[in-house]
């Protein structure tokens, strides 16, 4: 299936593609998702405790709705989820407009994964007009494509779909993918979508497991790195 992985000059194998989250992996967003997610749980009349906060990091929408209104004792009709989700994002792009940062070593990291040729995509649970938004940041010119949390038919992390669906557009199999995440739902997404997976926790620590390489960091990340990941 697809592009297959080139073997290089050490002996290791280059990974047919990269593929990266963005919120928590590149983008310190994770500390921005609290505002909004705190601000509408006191709308709600509660607090939001730090471990259901932890429970939806990486997560989908309606998981974390289902988490929001749960901590506040309430059975949502269609109609509150609906005006929550878009209180939230109004909220959010405000915040994404003016207050978005890189993790670290996150930059310099693109650019090593542009520079070598890889393709790549950006696969995220956040959805398209956020991801806009936080392009204008990033920079568009590091992926050849963009998955987003409401791209993928609802089949969202941890569910391999979003990880598999940048697989198909890049033509190339997601087993000889490496895929950077920071959170444990992110994780499970890109194993099983077969990828091999460099974690970066960010906001939740992520357990050892199959096919993952845990790292402080994004500093310093090369191309040996990603192939190391990739021969496990």
């Amino acid at each position: 299936m697809g592009t297959a992985p080139r073997s290089l000059e050490d002996g290791l194998t280059s990974p047919a593609a990269v593929l990266w989250d963005m919120d928590g992996t590149l983008l310190d967003s994770e500390k921005l998702w609290d505002i909004p997610l705190n601000e509408y749980a006191a709308k709600l009349g509660a607090e939001l405790p730090p471990e259901t906060r932890a429970a939806m990091v990486g997560s989908n929408i309606p998981t974390t709705m289902s988490l929001l209104f749960g901590a506040a004792g309430v059975d949502p009709a269609p109609e509150d989820v609906r005006e929550a989700v878009a209180w939230i994002d109004l909220r959010m792009a405000e915040l994404f407009a003016t207050d978005l940062t890189f993790r670290p070593g996150a930059e310099a990291a693109l650019r090593v994964v542009r520079d070598s040729g890889l393709p790549t995509a950006l696969v995220t649970s956040t959805e398209r007009p956020l991801v806009e938004i936080a392009l204008e940041v990033i920079g568009r010119g590091f992926f050849d494509v963009v998955v987003c949390g409401d791209e993928v038919d609802g089949k969202t992390k941890p569910l391999p779909e979003p990880y598999l669906r940048a697989a198909r557009l890049l033509g190339v199999d997601p087993g000889a993918c490496v895929a950077i995440e920071d959170s444990p739902t992110g994780t499970a997404s890109a194993v099983a979508a077969g990828c091999s997976v460099l974690v970066v926790p960010c906001e939740v620590e992520v357990e050892p497991g199959e096919r993952r390489v845990l790292r402080e960091s994004l500093v310093g990340l090369d191309m040996a790195l990603l192939r190391a990941v990739l021969a496990g």
